[in-house]
């Protein structure tokens, strides 16, 4: 997890986004000074993910957290992950916000989990990533929900590597030159990937000496194809392949069988069902009117 101070920030951004001016439901109805017991369940089977988040959360609004699960976990209906004590109005007003990052986070990290199994099982090593296509403010939330469900995060920022897409190319218009800029300005510990759109693009890419080949919206066969060429001219072995684009859970194992070393899926994060969840009070220790 990132560090504890951070996350409260992110935290108080989305809960002032939800409260607004208060919650007047819960200020009219709820007396002052209520201490109540709740547990969070999950309703349905998945993975769960955000246990830590949920944990730095509620307490940093004075809330006891007891976790009853660890991040990864497999749960069936019904099951328990949380337990919470405190201030009744304030676990109320926070309710929504708590979980709709607990389910959305333990969604993605289920249908993560479910991608790599698939994968694994089929007998192949190739790596399963998500993409940038993540809701806008919980980039995080959702890049963690992967790296729980098994998944691999790929860039996390801009800055985390070099990635030469389409549009880069259409303004520079040489994959060589766009190569040789970055090669010359940037530190060893920057990896260089390239996006490209036909097996010829591939095979210049590969003797440009990037680090990875990005095979966007490539067929099987044309990535098959392009396996074929680059083994042929003693390439393959000097950079990993990545197939991304319009790949599914339907036929991510035609890309899998292949040989391509990473697939990478937008309908991860993009898509992902959030898990069904609530939060039940059961218990109410202390009531000052």
């Amino acid at each position: 997890m990132i560090p504890k101070k951070i996350l409260e920030a992110k935290f108080r951004k989305l809960v002032e986004e939800d409260v607004g001016q208060g919650d007047i439901t819960t200020l009219l109805t709820v007396p002052s000074g209520t201490i109540v017991e709740a547990r969070v369940l999950a309703k349905e089977l998945g993975v769960i993910a955000g246990i830590g988040e949920a944990a730095v959360f509620l307490e940093s609004f004075g809330l006891q957290v007891d976790s009853l699960l660890t991040d990864g976990s497999k749960v069936k209906a019904k099951t328990a992950i949380l337990k919470i004590v405190g201030d009744a109005r304030t676990l109320l007003s926070i309710e929504r916000t708590l979980l709709n990052l607990l389910s959305r986070m333990s969604g993605i990290a289920t249908s993560t989990h479910r991608l790599v199994e698939r994968v694994r099982k089929a007998g192949y090593t190739t790596r399963v990533a998500c993409t940038r296509k993540v809701a806008p403010g919980l980039s995080y939330f959702d890049k963690r929900a992967v790296m729980i469900g098994g998944g691999d995060t790929h860039r996390l920022h801009l800055d985390d590597m070099i990635l030469v897409k389409d549009n880069h190319l259409a303004v520079i218009g040489s994959l060589g030159t766009a190569v040789k800029r970055v090669r010359e300005a940037v530190s060893f510990s920057k990896k260089v990937e390239v996006e490209v759109s036909t097996i010829e693009e591939a095979l210049e890419a590969a003797k440009a000496n990037v680090d990875i080949v990005m095979l966007d919206n490539f067929t099987p066969d044309h990535a098959k194809k392009t396996i074929e060429l680059l083994k042929k001219k003693g390439l393959r072995k000097k950079v990993l392949l990545e197939s991304s684009g319009g790949i599914t859970e339907k036929n991510i194992l035609a890309f899998a069988a292949v040989g391509v070393d990473i697939i990478s899926m937008g309908e991860m994060t993009a898509s992902a069902k959030a898990l069904d969840m609530s939060l039940e009070i059961v218990k109410v220790e202390k009531h000052e009117s």
